[in-house]
């Protein structure tokens, strides 16, 4: 799609998410939950991540291994500057120059480092955009709740906050995941692309969290959008990256348990599809690059893994037309 159907199709999506926004903040803040840059850095930021959490040495040496096959650092932290200098880029060619700011939750730059310099451009109210399209607990109450904390530590110079109204349906989004899954299914051989399996993955859960939120509806709804968008019905849903006690039951199946399931059937071709991330980091290129391409190649399996929306100009559009749809109006271009 052009640049100009990207802002008409942003201009539609900012008509309506004003009708559910209070149009009024003077800032933006992405919220994330950020990676080590540096192999010095993988331990501290996991002890950071575990705090408090009773996880077995054996599982946490083996996050240190994964990192050290990726060169000991996640590109998460790159990779969400990059959608945060698309956004403000974005915003300017609107003629909109609001401070755009990045706060994570586990690396620099900490929300607590990136309240303060709200507060001192400031800010009194802030749209904060969390990276996560689909809703549970860990994707997005607690998020919600570091921010409260963060604003608790740094006082009563920090803004308030609204929030983004759900967006794991808005035509921007599902558009850029469906350019991802076209290029992916140009990477298989011809004679592959009709009948490749898309299989559309998230982080697994404890069922009993999913219970409570609209996380699994809402990856579905998704996943049913971009496979209309691509013209594939030969889709599912599997799930990844389960970190939990093994007595406990998560969202499943378990991406790697479908490519045994499809070696066994005689499905030959996937498209592996991480509609539940918005970005790389270890869980991507690990779990499906490097664990489930495995387990695909003994499997029989000719697997190919669709980019994340990163970046993508209609992603960042989206963004934009959320940011847009809460700015005061004064500042709204």
């Amino acid at each position: 799609m052009n640049a100009k159907g990207n802002s008409d199709l942003g201009k539609a999506a900012a008509s309506l998410h004003r009708d559910v926004a209070t149009a009024r903040c003077d800032s933006v803040m992405i919220i994330g939950f950020g990676g080590p840059t540096a192999p010095d850095e993988v331990r501290p930021f996991l002890d950071r991540v575990l705090l408090g959490r009773p996880v077995p040495r054996e599982r946490y040496e083996d996050v240190v291994h994964h990192y050290e096959l990726l060169g000991g650092r996640s590109p998460y932290n790159d990779l969400t500057m990059r959608q945060a200098a698309a956004l403000r880029e974005s915003l300017r060619r609107d003629g909109i120059d609001v401070p755009v700011v990045i706060g994570m939750r586990n690396a620099p730059p900490f929300m607590d480092d990136a309240l303060r310099e709200l507060a001192a451009k400031g800010a009194r109210r802030t749209f904060g955009f969390i990276l996560a399209a689909h809703r549970c607990e860990a994707s997005w109450d607690r998020y919600q709740g570091d921010v409260l904390a963060a604003r608790a530590r740094v006082g009563v110079s920090t803004p308030e906050f609204d929030y983004a109204p759900d967006w794991h349906n808005d035509p921007l989004f599902i558009s850029a995941a469906a350019d991802r899954v076209r290029e992916a299914l140009g990477r298989l051989p011809e004679r592959d692309r009709e009948h490749a399996q898309l299989i559309f993955t998230a982080h697994s859960i404890p069922v009993t969290m999913a219970e409570r939120a609209p996380y699994a509806d809402q990856i579905r709804e998704s996943a049913a959008m971009v496979a209309t968008a691509v013209g594939n019905p030969n889709w599912r849903i599997a799930y990844q990256s389960r970190s939990g006690s093994p007595r406990d039951p998560w969202l499943g199946p378990d991406i790697n348990e479908v490519m045994r399931e499809l070696g066994k059937s005689g499905d030959r071709a996937a498209v592996i599809v991480p509609i539940g991330f918005l970005c790389d980091h270890v869980e991507v290129l690990y779990d499906l690059d490097i664990e489930a391409a495995r387990i695909a190649r003994e499997s029989g399996v000719t697997m190919v893994r669709a980019a994340t929306v990163s970046d993508h100009p209609q992603f960042i559009e989206l963004m934009a037309a959320l940011v847009r749809a809460h700015l005061l109006p004064s500042l709204a271009g």
